[in-house]
């Protein structure tokens, strides 16, 4: 068994890895640059649909295109910052058929840093100043009366959020310990997320909304904190302080998707390779 890195060996591996994906994916500056520019297509694509929406009605959910867009931005840059850096463990089924799982865990240093580390998607940093762009200029024009405690929130939402939509990414993936061609359900709730948490859950309804806004915590990616905001009642009936618990749901969803990942790394056996 390998012996466990010291911490500052820890980090100058991780730092290492992190500078070979840079220097090799940014070796080509123009193919690079390109892939910038063509990655801000699902995040515009977002945008735009809403954009669509509002050009038929004057309201969606109960909410005017100013406070809708508010929750876009949030939904945007979150799972954009979240794919950027936790995204690609969604590649781990293909680790484990392959065996490079094995190859990870033999190494003294944490698997789950490892594996986001292996094929980091710098690319994909356009999406997230995108997000970035789209949430600041909502917020910019939503006429929000501004207090300390709503300034904290604008910082801590969207961390928040970034946090929220890495476990679903994580958690997810776990489920390829057990079942390897878990890929269509683990895009159904992160992709599927990305898109619910794009619109006021009031658009929603029934089991549906119970299941996925409170159930699973999507409603405190961007609608509960843009509640919160923009000083409104919840249409729902909720009372006003849920719209300042993101930070603590994103921490139980960080703990339930580490437990997870122990849980499945201890499971997994290894292809033999």
């Amino acid at each position: 068994m390998a012996r466990a890195a010291r911490p500052g060996g820890r980090l100058a591996a991780y730092r290492a890895l992190l500078g070979a994906q840079a220097r090799s994916q940014t070796a080509y500056r123009t193919s690079f640059l390109v892939d910038l520019v063509g990655n801000v297509g699902a995040t515009l694509f977002d945008v735009v649909t809403v954009l669509v929406l509002f050009g038929v009605t004057r309201e969606l959910g109960g909410f005017t295109l100013r406070e809708a867009m508010v929750m876009v931005g949030l939904s945007a840059f979150a799972f954009a910052t979240a794919d950027l850096l936790v995204g690609n463990i969604e590649r781990l089924p293909r680790y484990v058929r392959t065996g490079l799982l094995d190859a990870v865990l033999v190494r003294p240093l944490g698997a789950l840093p490892q594996l986001l580390l292996l094929d980091l998607p710098l690319r994909k940093v356009s999406r997230a100043a995108l997000g970035l762009a789209v949430l600041v200029v909502a917020v910019a024009s939503a006429g929000v009366d501004w207090t300390p405690a709503r300034l904290a929130l604008l910082l801590l939402a969207p961390v928040a959020a970034v946090v929220f939509f890495g476990s679903v990414f994580v958690a997810t993936a776990t489920v390829s310990f057990y079942w390897t061609e878990s890929g269509k359900l683990a895009n159904s709730l992160t992709y599927g997320g990305r898109d619910f948490t794009s619109y006021p859950v009031t658009v929603y309804g029934g089991w549906f909304r119970a299941v996925f806004a409170y159930g699973m915590g999507f409603a405190f990616v961007s609608y509960q904190p843009a509640l919160a905001l923009l000083g409104r009642a919840d249409p729902l009936g909720l009372p006003a302080w849920v719209g300042w618990v993101s930070p603590a749901v994103a921490l139980v969803a960080a703990a339930a998707a580490a437990a997870a990942w122990r849980v499945g790394v201890r499971h997994y056996r290894s292809t033999g390779s």
